[in-house]
């Protein structure tokens, strides 16, 4: 009777230590997850301040570069014969300003082209593992025989 109240005991006792690990370690999970999530809000914030002075950077170059180009603009109309009309500068400068724009765009879609953006080496690797298994099932198969 003793060495079942023993028995009982221990497989409680167990049955407890079990439950116990069992509820640290769903605690420490929770816990690294609660430290991801708060990392990764930190990262976010630190990205989009970043991004935002990326941003105003890029405006400020705007205004650099419309300028550089309105002095292009005035030079062109300083160096063109004086019988031509004002506005011929700014064509001139709008039309190779254009033209480059439209030769980025281009460039810009032809490196976002979905064949481009396939992951060609992860691909040719799940390719590899995949017939790396047939014959890894083959070979267990005929082991089997």
């Amino acid at each position: 009777m003793d060495s079942d109240n023993k028995s009982t005991s221990q497989t409680s006792s167990v049955g407890s230590l079990l439950s116990n690990v069992m509820h640290e370690i769903t605690s420490l999970v929770r816990n690294e997850i609660e430290l991801a999530k708060t990392e990764m809000s930190e990262k976010t914030h630190e990205a989009m301040g970043g991004i935002a002075s990326i941003a105003i950077a890029g405006a400020v170059l705007l205004g650099g570069f419309l300028t550089l180009l309105a002095a292009v603009v005035f030079l062109l109309n300083e160096v063109l014969p004086p019988d031509t009309t004002p506005w011929l500068g700014a064509a001139i400068v709008g039309i190779v300003m254009t033209v480059i724009g439209i030769l980025m765009l281009k460039a810009g879609q032809k490196k976002l082209q979905a064949r481009n953006l396939m992951p060609n080496r992860t691909m040719n690797s799940l390719h590899n593992d995949k017939s790396f298994a047939k014959e890894h099932q083959q070979n267990v198969k005929e082991e089997l025989k």
